[in-house]
């Protein structure tokens, strides 16, 4: 079965997400969508298969959440993240308890992204 899962992430304000997520971790506004008018955003946001919806619905999921992502290329990833003058957000990267290297990212949000270095990807 080949499946993809898509974690909603609940934001507050659509401008310091977009800042956060398209801004400072480089990802690509996909979709966005409202009922109308003054209505809260639902969007999706990308970077190669990372996808995330992020959502000012209240009722979609709660702040404060965690998501475990695995990428190859940590070192990478890294630098192109923390070469972005965000200066809300300073990540390390660290050595994990299970062996991997990872960093994490805090979003305006208090929902927090754990980057792990994975070489079997």
């Amino acid at each position: 079965m080949k499946c993809q899962t898509i974690p909603v992430i609940r934001i507050f304000d659509e401008d310091k997400a977009k800042e956060f997520y398209l801004g400072f971790l480089g990802m690509e506004l996909d979709w966005e969508h409202r009922f109308e008018e003054g209505f809260p955003i639902y969007m999706q946001v990308s970077k190669g298969d990372f996808v995330l919806h992020l959502s000012e619905h209240s009722g979609d999921c709660t702040p404060g959440s965690k998501v475990f992502v695995n990428v190859r290329e940590l070192d990478s990833l890294f630098s192109d993240i923390t070469s972005k003058p965000y200066k809300y957000n300073k990540p390390n990267i660290e050595d994990a308890p299970w062996g991997a290297r990872c960093f994490t990212v805090t979003d305006p949000f208090s929902n927090r992204i754990v980057f792990n270095g994975a070489a079997h990807l």
